[in-house]
Parts: structure tokens; sequence; C-alpha cells
């Protein structure tokens, strides 16, 4: 699936088997929409609040079999036809994290960053394996471990993006251990002791996506071939970070058509941890 936003969803792709796409597509257009009201253009946070309410107010007349308002029909439209197959709460707890991000807070530890994960990524990988009908706890405690990395690595890529609209994520912990002040991360101030912060946060990412790896060795067919290519696409970027030295406080890696083959291998040889 192609978007103009240069952050998206992993939720669909040609892996995907025909008779969930429906069901992927639905899921991408409401968390996509609910992460447009959030963050895009120039509304006032007054009028993005209100949004995302109106927003959950559709969610919840869906929910119920009711109408929803004619805002978003090409979102409640689709989704109605595939409530059966989805958890409404894991949608909520996404447009949670979107209304979190209106006025993000200083996260004091790891664990309250986690808890921001739960809700704003751990969700997507709940649904698609609700569709695949996989629910024991320890897939579902993999997946949450493969999308809370996901976000992590989001936010260790996207610190040039993320300084100018004053959103951290570094939590305070890591800044104290390391010297780093919150304002040397907004402003984009690199130094040795700030590579040092971004090294450790990297290597948390990874133990985090290697734990929950497993799962994509686990499942069959189609979803667990494409869910090797997202592990290791969230691991290329990790790579990339540590080639430019944990810079990215000056520079945003990202996946290039050149690292292709490099994931499918990678995807193909992957193997069980020891």
């Amino acid at each position: 699936m192609s978007v103009d936003h240069y952050e998206n969803f992993p939720v669909a792709s040609v892996l995907c088997p025909p008779a969930l796409r429906p069901a992927v597509v639905a899921i991408y257009h409401f968390a996509r929409t609910a992460d447009d009201l959030a963050d895009e253009g120039d509304a006032p946070t007054g009028a993005r609040i209100q949004a995302l309410q109106a927003y959950r107010a559709d969610l919840a007349a869906t929910v119920a079999g009711q109408p929803a308002s004619d805002r978003w029909p090409h979102v409640f439209g689709p989704l109605r036809r595939e409530m059966p197959r989805l958890q409404p709460a894991l949608l909520h707890d996404l447009i949670d994290a979107f209304e979190q991000d209106l006025a993000p807070p200083r996260y004091r530890d790891r664990d309250h960053l986690l808890d921001y994960c739960r809700r704003s990524a751990n969700p997507v990988g709940r649904l698609l394996l609700g569709l695949y009908g996989v629910a024991d706890e320890v897939s579902l405690s993999r997946s949450d471990a493969i999308c809370s990395a996901l976000q992590l690595i989001n936010f260790w890529q996207d610190f040039t993006r993320d300084g100018p609209n004053r959103r951290l994520y570094v939590p305070k912990a890591d800044l104290d251990r390391h010297g780093v002040t919150a304002e040397d991360v907004l402003a984009c101030r690199d130094s040795p002791a700030a590579r040092q912060l971004i090294a450790d946060l990297c290597r948390w990412a990874r133990a985090l996506m290697l734990q929950g790896a497993p799962l994509a060795l686990s499942l069959p067919g189609r979803a667990g071939w494409e869910l090797r290519l997202v592990v290791q696409g969230g691991l290329r970027i990790l790579d990339k970070i540590e080639a430019g030295g944990h810079d990215s406080l000056l520079r945003r890696p990202a996946i290039r058509v050149s690292d292709a083959p490099r994931l499918v291998w990678r995807a193909l040889t992957m193997r069980a941890a020891p």
C-alpha cells in the first residue's frame, strides 16, 4: 500500500491473503485517519481534540451497529463491514494514544514510555493476529514486543522531525543516566554523551525486537513471511543508526530500495535463537 505520509502503519502488503485485505485496509484507514486528525495540517489543539472526540463517537456508534456521522465514510463504512472480525477495545486504545500525542508528557522511565506503546503500536499487531485466528498469550506477548520495538525504533529514527515539534520520547531516567538534557535532544544537539544515550536506547529496542522475533517463525504462510520482513526492516534501521555512529540527532536513517535484497536474504535465513 503506497501512501503519501512519511510515517505509515505496516499492516498491508502483497503478502496479505486476499480474504483478509478488506479488514487490513479498514484497520489501516482507521489508524491513518486518526493519526492525521492528531498530527496533520494547521488546526489548533482544541479543534484536534474535538475531532478525535467525534471520531471516537463514530467508532462507538459503529461498534453498536448505529449510524456514524457522514464525516469519515471512507473509514467507518468499511470498518462496519469488518467489525465482527475486530476487537473494538484495541481501536479505542489507538485513539487514546493519538489523544495523548496532542499533549505528550515527559516520560519518566521506560515503563512509562512502553505504556504509550501499548496503546499506540501494540493494538495493530493484536488486531492482525486476531484476523489470523492467533490468540495464545505467547504469540500476543511476542507481537507486543515487536510492535513496541518498531515504535521505539521510529522514535530513535525521528529525532530530527520530533525535535522541532517539541516531542520528546526519551525517558527522563535515560537522559539523567547519560547526562543529557531534554533541551539537548529537542534541539538535536549532537555530543558524545548524546550518542552514548542513543546507543543505549537502540540496544533496548533491538533486545525487544529480538524478544518478539520468534513470532515470525511460528506464524504459518504469508503472515510469517510478512512479519519476517517487518522485523528485519526494524533491525535494519538500527543497523543504520549504529553505522552512523548513533548520529541520528543530525540525520534521519531510512530504508531504501537498495536495502531490499539484504532484507529479503535476512528474512529467508532467519533462525530461532539458540
